[in-house]
C-alpha cells in the first residue's frame, strides 16, 4: 500500500473512530480510558475539527444552547501557606500579588450585584489559604454565604481550600451553600509535581466530606503545567470518578516568581482537543473555561464552544484579568447561546455520593481501536 494511501486510511479509521464513539455518548454510554488516549493523541487537524464537531454535538445535545456563568470574588489574599507552584498567592513564592485578610461585607455584596446585573448564575467567595476549620473564621464565612444568598440574585457558591471534618461541611451546608469549588488540579500521578504541601488524597477527603453533606462539586484543574496527555485523560477521569457537578478546565497562565514562570503555554489546538475530551467523557457535566482563556487562546476563544464547553467564568480571575463580561456576553449573543441558566444541575445523573477512581486500563491497542 502506498504512503499516500495509507495515510488515507488511517484518516478514514480515526474519523470512524470518533463518530463511533460519538454516537455512542449520544445514546448514553461512555468511552473507556484507552479510547480516549487514542483521541488525546491525534494530531491532524482535520481530524481536531471532527473530533470538536462531535464535542459540539454532545454539548448540544445534552446541554442545549443554555450556558452557565460564573464569577468569583477574592474575600481572602495572598500569603497563603501552600506551594502550589501554579499559583501566585503562595506565601513561598515572591509574586508581588496583593495580600489582605478576610473581606467586609460590602466587596461581596457588590460582587453579587454585578453577578446580578450580567445574569451571572452563581458567584464563589474564594480563600488564599490552606482551608477551613472549626472557629470564627467559619462563624464569619458562614455570615457571608447567608447574605450572599439572601440578597443576592445568583447562586453562592465557595472555594475555602481543605476541609478536614464533617462538621465544617455540614455548616456550610446549613448556611446556604449549594455547590463548593476544590479543584483537583491534575492527575493522581502529577499532582506531587506541583504541590508537596498536602496531597492528591486530601483534596479527594474534602470532596467526600461536602458530597455527604449533600453539596454539589465544582472541581477540575489546570493543563499546561507540564504534564502529559496521558495525565490530563486521567484527571477528567477522577472528575468522573468523584461525580463533580461543574468542571473548570484552566488553562496555565505563567506568573513571575512562580516555579512555572517560564513554562512553555499550550498551542490553542492542543487546549480545545483537550476540552473536546473532557466533553466525550463528561457529557453531562458542566465543562467551564475558566482561568488563562484569553492569553493561550486569543481569537480563538469562541472555539471553547465548538469544543463542548458549557460553561464560562466571567469578569477577572483572583490576581490576573480577563477580557470585559461584555465582551464575553457579546461573544455568547453571536453564536446564539443563552447565559439564561436555572436549571440547577437538574439534568445531570448523579453517580452517587461516594469518591474515587473508578476507570481501570483495558488490554486494548490503538490499533484495535482504530479498526473499522
Amino acid at each position: 500500500m502506498s504512503r499516500p494511501l495509507k495515510a488515507a486510511t488511517k484518516e478514514l479509521r480515526i474519523r470512524n473512530l470518533i463518530a463511533r464513539l460519538g454516537q455512542r455518548i449520544l445514546e448514553g454510554g461512555q468511552i473507556t480510558r484507552d479510547e480516549a488516549l487514542v483521541l488525546i493523541n491525534i494530531e491532524s487537524n482535520a481530524d481536531i475539527m471532527d473530533l470538536l464537531s462531535w464535542a459540539n454535538r454532545i454539548r448540544e445535545h445534552y446541554k442545549g444552547n443554555k450556558i452557565h456563568l460564573c464569577s468569583i470574588v477574592n474575600a481572602k489574599a495572598g500569603a497563603c501557606s501552600e506551594n502550589c507552584s501554579f499559583c501566585s498567592q503562595s506565601a513561598a513564592y515572591q509574586t508581588g500579588s496583593p495580600r489582605y485578610g478576610f473581606v467586609d461585607p460590602e466587596p461581596v455584596q457588590d460582587a453579587m450585584s454585578e453577578a446580578k446585573d450580567n445574569n451571572v448564575t452563581a458567584v464563589g467567595l474564594v480563600a488564599a489559604w490552606r482551608g477551613l476549620k472549626e472557629g470564627p473564621m467559619l462563624d464569619e464565612v458562614c455570615d457571608r454565604i447567608r447574605e450572599m444568598k439572601e440578597n443576592g440574585k445568583s447562586r453562592p457558591d465557595a472555594s475555602l481550600g481543605l476541609i478536614e471534618t464533617q462538621t465544617v461541611a455540614d455548616r456550610l451546608k446549613e448556611a446556604g451553600l449549594s455547590c463548593y469549588g476544590h479543584n483537583l488540579e491534575s492527575s493522581r500521578r502529577f499532582f506531587p509535581e506541583h504541590c508537596t504541601t498536602h496531597s492528591f488524597e486530601d483534596r479527594i477527603k474534602t470532596i467526600q466530606f461536602l458530597k455527604n453533606a449533600g453539596i454539589k462539586i465544582c472541581s477540575g484543574g489546570i493543563i499546561g503545567m507540564g504534564e502529559d496527555r496521558e495525565d490530563r485523560i486521567d484527571l477528567a477521569l477522577e472528575v468522573r470518578a468523584i461525580d463533580a457537578s461543574v468542571v473548570p478546565v484552566n488553562i496555565l497562565n505563567p506568573i513571575p516568581g512562580t516555579p512555572l514562570e517560564k513554562q512553555d503555554q499550550l498551542p490553542p489546538m492542543e487546549i480545545l482537543k483537550t476540552i473536546a475530551l473532557f466533553r466525550f467523557i463528561l457529557p453531562q457535566k458542566e465543562i467551564m473555561i475558566a482561568g488563562g482563556r484569553t492569553v493561550n487562546l486569543r481569537d480563538m476563544q469562541s472555539m471553547i464552544f465548538t469544543a463542548g464547553a458549557s460553561a464560562l467564568m466571567v469578569g477577572n480571575y483572583l490576581t490576573t484579568l480577563n477580557q470585559p463580561v461584555e465582551k464575553d456576553l457579546q461573544m455568547l449573543k453571536d453564536l446564539g447561546l443563552d447565559p439564561d441558566w436555572d436549571n440547577d444541575f437538574a439534568d445531570q445523573v448523579s453517580n452517587g455520593n461516594n469518591c474515587g477512581s473508578n476507570y481501570k486500563s483495558s488490554k486494548n491497542k490503538s490499533e484495535a481501536l482504530l479498526s473499522v
